[in-house]
């Protein structure tokens, strides 16, 4: 009887920590403006895109001093890891293509007062959460919230 309860409890701690495992993302960002993305992991492979300052990306790999990379619109590539630091930032993911733009409210909910507007790719600094909702601050200066299902990053 011992050892079934052992038994049990062992593959639920293993189902526990792959769930667990599966489910987080390591999330890093940009510390300075024109990072490049790279194809490979070398200052001589090619440069495919630059981020600007705060970008945020999802750790897929390490390789050295390099990290595997992806974005909010999956583009993956290499950056250096001393491009990269664990600021969390998040970025506008909705509205690609559109001239439309996302509410920075006062407060986290849809009754507070509208005081700001973001388009989508637009990088904000992660400063807190509540529930649905992300605090965060523009290098502007604007600070608010916005729902948490609009951004990408966290």
């Amino acid at each position: 009887m011992l050892a079934k309860i052992k038994s049990t409890l062992f593959i639920a701690s293993v189902l526990l920590l792959i769930f667990h495992t599966s489910s987080w993302a390591e999330m890093r960002s940009t510390n300075s403006e024109n990072v490049a993305l790279r194809t490979g992991p070398g200052d001589k492979e090619s440069v495919k895109w630059e981020y600007g300052n705060g970008f945020p990306v999802k750790v897929i790999s390490k390789k050295g001093k390099w990290i595997k990379v992806q974005d909010f619109e999956n583009d993956g590539g290499w950056i250096q890891s001393t491009d990269l630091n664990n600021e969390p930032h998040v970025i506008v993911k909705v509205n690609r293509g559109k001239n439309k733009k996302i509410n920075i409210r006062s407060g986290p909910g849809p009754k507070f007062n509208v005081i700001g507007q973001a388009y989508y790719g637009v990088v904000f600094a992660k400063k807190g959460q509540n529930k649905e909702w992300i605090k965060v601050k523009h290098e502007s200066g604007l600070e608010g919230w916005i729902e948490k299902s609009l951004v990408w990053g966290f």
